[in-house]
């Protein structure tokens, strides 16, 4: 009587097995199908503040309208595509959010006021790590050197190809407005 009002041990350690496996799955998906939807720019620009201000400034720029019909997102470029470094640029990301909610750049205004110190903490971001999001598409091996104009050709032999320097410290302003950079030894 006793051994069929309890259940067989391995028969609970399947269920708790498969049980577990089946929630890992689910808990996995549901997490990528998360991670997914926030690096649509369609997310990106949901908040007033990139559509009016970064997003309409993107439209004008080659990164939007070329030849080719190709289109940079707002995730090509400020989201790594590898799995560790996205992870880590999300959490980056939240204090993005946070600055949302509590109305840090909410108007035209606020958004010009923070405009430097946000494209300089994302400048020093492409910085560290190699303007990596720029070589996701930009590679040096496909550059066709004679097709560019000269001045540009030195430079990127002289400075990109010997890692001297990384893309985004000569391409600021390239995909949005440059901050007022009066001041900025450098600058004119």
């Amino acid at each position: 009587m006793r051994t069929a009002l309890s259940p067989a041990r391995t028969l609970s350690l399947a269920f708790l097995t498969l049980g577990g496996f089946v929630a890992g799955v689910m808990f996995w998906g549901g997490f990528n199908t998360a991670l997914e939807f926030t690096n649509r720019p369609a997310f990106c620009i949901g908040c007033h503040e990139m559509r009016s201000n970064v997003f309409e400034e993107l439209q004008g720029t080659i990164h939007h309208v070329n030849r080719s019909g190709v289109r940079a997102g707002c995730p090509d470029c400020h989201v790594p595509h590898e799995w560790t470094n996205k992870i880590a640029r999300k959490m980056q990301a939240s204090m993005e959010v946070w600055g949302h909610l509590f109305g840090t750049i909410s108007t035209r205004e606020r958004f010009l006021d923070h405009r430097r110190t946000m494209a300089e903490r994302e400048w020093a971001r492409m910085t560290a790590n190699d303007s990596l999001e720029c070589r996701n598409c930009h590679t040096a091996e496909a550059m066709d050197l004679t097709k560019q104009n000269p001045r540009a050709a030195s430079a990127h032999e002289r400075f990109l190809f010997t890692g001297e320097r990384t893309c985004i410290q000569c391409h600021r302003g390239i995909a949005h407005r440059l901050p007022d950079m009066r001041g900025v030894p450098g600058w004119q």
